[in-house]
């Protein structure tokens, strides 16, 4: 379905309604589709420590880097 600014503005709760159904409205700017309006989807949860034992870090990941990486951020 698509439908126009002033329409979608008199309309939202209608549209919004529809969305969560699963229809898919589109709203348009003088016939042109600008906007898709689709219901929200929560994001699952990260669980903490979800990655340990699968990554690891270098004994020397803070030391100094070597003069030919540093120059050209520097000249």
């Amino acid at each position: 379905m698509t439908v126009n600014i002033h329409e979608a503005k008199t309309k939202l709760s209608e549209l919004i309604r529809k969305a969560e159904q699963g229809e898919e409205i589109i709203i348009a700017r003088a016939g042109n589709p600008t906007v898709f309006l689709k219901p929200y989807t929560q994001a699952d949860k990260r669980e903490l420590g979800e990655f340990k034992g699968l990554i690891t870090i270098s004994d020397d990941f803070d030391a100094p880097l070597p003069d030919e990486i540093l120059e050209p951020f520097y000249s």
